[in-house]
């Protein structure tokens, strides 16, 4: 994506919280000097893009299990949504499985429902994005989502993210307290998050670690994210991220590509 000039994390509307787990707005303008940096994110996402001429997408955006560095593009202004664990299916016609590493125009998707929430939201101006969801979304969704698996799911998300309050458990320890073989956790993250349970945790731990590496000591930003200590923490970032911690953080970063607006990220 191209550099931010303007972004806004918006309050989630009452009415879309149990199948959205956040909204952005953002305006771009390219291309920037410096490289774009796309993290990993196990989040799929629906987006309402305007570019400046006029050009209109509505895309569904896919998981990305590895940093991306890209040089920018054209100016757009955008509204993102963030899609819960559980509802990928439901909203888009395919696993969340399906759609990692990919950028994919959401009327391609098989369906209806993909196709009629393409069909709403794309003449919108972005700021309409949300409230014209918070009418339509509840009676297409409202009875395609499976509320104990998705509880279930979610439930194993929670207990594999980082929170301040305690470290990440570990992948087993979740399929037990959930009572779920751990191969049917994984078949519920393929379905429903899109990477596998261990995969969720590397790439929820990573962006914790830049989130948190401007404040904290290398040690103890390890122990805090669960990992066991900081050399497994440097060699699972630089995995995910293409380069170590300290290149990172000093702008030594890998090279970059030009940015696309579809296809595979």
């Amino acid at each position: 994506m191209p550099k931010p000039i303007a972004e806004q994390t918006l309050r989630t509307p009452e009415g879309l919280r149990p199948w959205i787990a956040g909204v952005r707005t953002a305006a771009y303008a390219g291309p920037p000097e410096d490289a774009l940096v796309r993290l990993p994110d196990a989040v799929t996402r629906v987006v309402l893009r305007v570019t400046a001429d006029g050009h209109r997408d509505v895309l569904a955006v896919g998981p990305r299990v590895r940093a991306s560095y890209h040089l920018g593009k054209a100016e757009s202004t955008c509204v993102e949504l963030g899609l819960l664990p559980g509802t990928v299916r439901p909203l888009l016609g395919v696993p969340a499985a399906e759609l990692v590493g990919r950028v994919v125009p959401l009327h391609e998707l098989p369906g209806p429902t993909p196709r009629r929430l393409a069909a709403e939201l794309r003449w919108l101006d972005p700021r309409e994005a949300v409230p014209r969801l918070e009418q339509s979304l509840p009676g297409l969704l409202s009875t395609a989502v499976d509320p104990g698996r998705a509880a279930l799911l979610r439930a194993g998300v929670a207990a594999l993210s980082v929170r301040t309050d305690r470290t990440p458990a570990q992948v087993g320890e979740v399929a037990r307290e959930l009572a779920v073989s751990e191969r049917q956790l994984r078949y519920l993250f393929a379905e429903g998050v899109g990477v596998s349970p261990k995969q969720y945790a590397r790439i929820d731990r990573v962006r914790a670690v830049v989130t948190g590496a401007p404040d904290t000591p290398w040690s103890e930003l390890a122990a805090s994210t669960g990992y066991f200590d900081q050399a497994h923490m440097t060699s699972d970032f630089r995995s995910l991220m293409g380069v170590p911690p300290r290149s990172y953080f000093s702008g030594r970063l890998p090279a970059v590509t030009p940015c696309r607006a579809g296809g595979r990220g």
